[in-house]
C-alpha cells in the first residue's frame, strides 16, 4: 500500500455546515445580515444593487432584513451570496489599504474577468457564480498568483 501523498495534519477539518437545515439557517442568518449590511455600507453600494447582490429581494423584504435582521431567516442561496462577499471583503482588506479596499467593488477594472466594467456590475449579473469567480480571483491574489 503506498504512503499517503499529504503529511498527516494535527488540526480537525471545519464541520461541514447543512444549509439545508432550518436550525442552522436561523442559526447563521442574524450575523449574515448584520455582515452584508456592513459590507455593502463600506462598498458605498446602493439599497437597489444590495438587493440584486442577494438574488433580486424585493423592497418590503429587503428594509425589513434591514430593520430587523434577527428576525429573519435567509434560504441557502441568500447565506451562500453574503458568505461569497464576506469572503471578497476579507481578501479586499487583506490585499489593499482600507480605502482601496472598500473602493474596489466600484472602480472599473481591466482584468478580463470585468471586461472593463466594475466588479460589483459583474457580480450583480452573474449572481452566485460570478461572486464566486471574484472570491477565487481575489484569494489567488493573496496567494501570490
Amino acid at each position: 500500500m503506498a504512503a499517503s501523498t499529504y503529511p498527516a495534519t494535527r488540526y480537525e477539518p471545519p464541520p461541514v455546515i447543512d444549509l439545508a437545515s432550518r436550525a442552522e439557517r436561523e442559526r447563521l442568518s442574524p450575523s449574515a445580515l448584520k455582515a452584508f449590511f456592513n459590507i455593502v455600507d463600506r462598498w458605498g453600494v446602493r439599497d437597489e444593487d444590495a438587493r440584486q447582490l442577494l438574488g433580486g429581494v424585493t423592497n418590503g423584504p429587503y428594509y425589513e432584513m434591514k430593520k430587523n435582521p434577527k428576525g429573519r431567516v435567509l434560504d441557502a442561496d441568500k447565506l451562500l451570496r453574503i458568505s461569497y462577499l464576506i469572503g471578497i471583503f476579507k481578501a479586499l482588506n487583506i490585499l489593499h489599504a482600507q480605502l482601496l479596499a472598500d473602493e474596489w467593488v466600484r472602480l472599473p477594472n481591466t482584468n478580463r474577468i470585468f471586461v472593463g466594467s466594475t466588479p460589483l456590475a459583474y457580480m450583480m449579473k452573474g449572481g452566485a457564480p460570478a461572486m464566486q469567480t471574484v472570491r477565487r480571483l481575489l484569494d489567488a491574489r493573496r496567494g501570490g498568483m
